[in-house]
């Protein structure tokens, strides 16, 4: 029996279109919602990975109240030893065999920008990436990838103005990691100076590399190099070291600490609390050590909750107030939804957030729109005075 042209036009549109159904809900039932990751668990950034066990810790919480709209989430954290390549199998892995929704907070630049190309043509989400390089902030060209911290630029650039303000004569040398958020925080510092001010401040500039074992040598060049003012971003090993070698010395810069290395718990104390004192940083997330929080309601929450659900998590490392405030939002997203879930929709709720989540400092939101993919654009400046970090000034942006 042959079959009129007209059937099996429908017949092919029908299923096409149960195809693409399909495809955008991957990862989503009537009773579960699959969330992908890949971390540091292990390599030089392995101080990270209580990022995502505060992320799974939330999201058992979660979980354990029943859901999102009756969903469970099945968040899927793999170690990528903070090695691109790594990430680029593990993400594939998670996508195409998993088959999950959305790629949440992915720790790092490097990492990041590997698997962003092939994440945006798959069009599966790349969420709130654990980096606060420019480039995850770019709609036009990456629509399926946003960011979520303060963009290096607008951090760095506060540094800078902050330096032009209190040290007019000032001497500032760079160190960073050789790696695009490096270069992308040196780029802000500068951007925050003025291309005529460059030359005026800034005496000397350096790099290192994530694997290298040690900075010493560096730590000496930057001395000698007669800088009165640092500015460094790194990761927690190689921050505590310079933070630890610096006051060995006998150096006494003004020096900026990039936030990615600002926990007391997970970079300072391994340092010697005594040898961060003066240490200047930005922030936008209320410091666990501080004890002026420690009546706040945002604060009681993130405690009952780390007592219950994350109890080996230490309660004076900001990077689990970061992986709670990270987790919450997904949540908002998913909320959002409602119960159309599918990856197209978690990328429009994830660009279309007016939300504070209790743990940001007073002021600080997560707003995004279609055209807007930096969640957070305020920070406030602090001091370390040897226990916490003290804020001081209002919040500031960038240029």
């Amino acid at each position: 029996m042959k079959l009129h042209k007209g059937v099996l036009a429908l017949a092919a549109l029908l299923a096409a279109s149960a195809q693409s159904a399909q495809a955008q809900s991957q990862g989503v039932t009537a009773t579960e919602i699959k969330i992908g990751q890949t971390t540091a668990y292990s390599g030089p950034a392995s101080a990270y990975s209580t990022i995502a066990k505060a992320e799974a810790a939330y999201f058992a919480m979660i979980n354990a109240k029943g859901g999102v709209k009756g969903r469970k989430i099945n968040f899927i954290s793999v170690d990528d030893a903070y090695s691109p390549p790594k990430t680029f199998e593990q993400t594939r892995k998670l996508v195409e065999q998993d088959g999950v929704a959305a790629i949440l907070n992915p720790l790092g630049t490097p990492t990041g920008l590997v698997v962003r190309k092939y994440l945006n043509e798959k069009k599966v989400p790349q969420l709130f990436v654990g980096a606060g390089a420019t480039m995850f902030g770019d709609p036009k060209h990456y629509p399926y990838t946003i960011g979520f911290q303060p963009n290096y630029h607008i951090e760095a650039s506060i540094y800078a103005r902050h330096v032009m303000a209190t040290q007019p004569n000032a001497k500032v040398a760079l160190f960073y990691q050789n790696d695009d958020a490096g270069r992308d925080y040196a780029n802000g510092f500068k951007a925050g100076l003025g291309p005529d001010n460059v030359k005026k401040f800034v005496i000397f500039e350096t790099t290192y590399e994530s694997t290298d074992p040690t900075i010493d040598s560096k730590i000496v060049a930057l001395k000698n190099s007669g800088a009165d003012v640092l500015f460094m971003h790194a990761i927690p090993k190689q921050a505590a070291q310079a933070i630890r070698r610096i006051a060995e010395i006998g150096w006494k810069p003004t020096f900026y600490l990039a936030n990615v290395s600002a926990s007391v718990g997970a970079v300072l104390k391994p340092a010697g609390v005594d040898n961060a004192k003066g240490l200047i940083t930005a922030s936008y997330i209320k410091d666990p050590a501080d004890k002026q929080w420690h009546e706040d309601a945002g604060y009681k929450n993130w405690l009952a909750f780390m007592k219950q659900y994350y109890p080996n998590g230490d309660l004076i490392d900001g990077l689990n107030v970061y992986g709670y405030t990270v987790a919450q939002t997904m949540v908002k997203v998913l909320e959002q939804c409602g119960d159309q879930v599918s990856a197209d929709c978690i990328m429009k709720e994830a660009a279309n957030l007016d939300f504070a989540p209790e743990m940001l400092l007073p002021g600080v939101t997560v707003k995004t729109s279609a055209t807007d993919f930096y969640p957070i654009k305020k920070m406030y400046l602090q001091k370390f005075d040897g226990a916490v970090w003290q804020v001081f000034g209002g919040a500031l942006s960038a240029n």
